[in-house]
């Protein structure tokens, strides 16, 4: 898969007063059932006061909807321990034009690649 694909996706959730242990004993089980995941470049949590953050990257669009997909179910009980304020999808515009649609209910703000380089 070309490195051009690489699509990431910033989810920000502001956990609800007296609910962040149990929000964070839910990010073991995000990490172990994405580790299955071969098309997942990379995946990790960190918080900052009662928000949690998620650093996600993917080969491509189809891997990340796949994910989100495999993870749906955990989704939603953070969502019932959290609010979501900030989504953001950054990659090439052809590969989020493919993931516009099943995310528009989550309003994520759209970030198009421009320029770059890896390692």
């Amino acid at each position: 898969m070309s490195q051009d694909a690489l699509v990431s996706i910033h989810p920000y959730f502001k956990v609800h007063p007296g609910k962040l242990e149990a929000a964070r004993a839910l990010l073991p089980e995000f990490v172990a059932r994405t580790a299955s995941e071969p098309d997942c470049r990379y995946y990790e949590f960190t918080i900052h006061e009662d928000v949690i953050f998620c650093r996600e990257g993917y080969h491509s669009a189809t891997a990340a909807l796949a994910h989100l997909e495999n993870v749906g179910d955990l989704l939603q009980q953070v969502l019932g321990l959290a609010d979501l304020i900030r989504l953001e999808i950054h990659g090439p515009a052809a590969e989020l034009d493919r993931m516009r649609s099943p995310l528009a209910a989550f309003q994520p703000a759209w970030f198009v690649w421009e320029c770059g380089m890896t390692r």
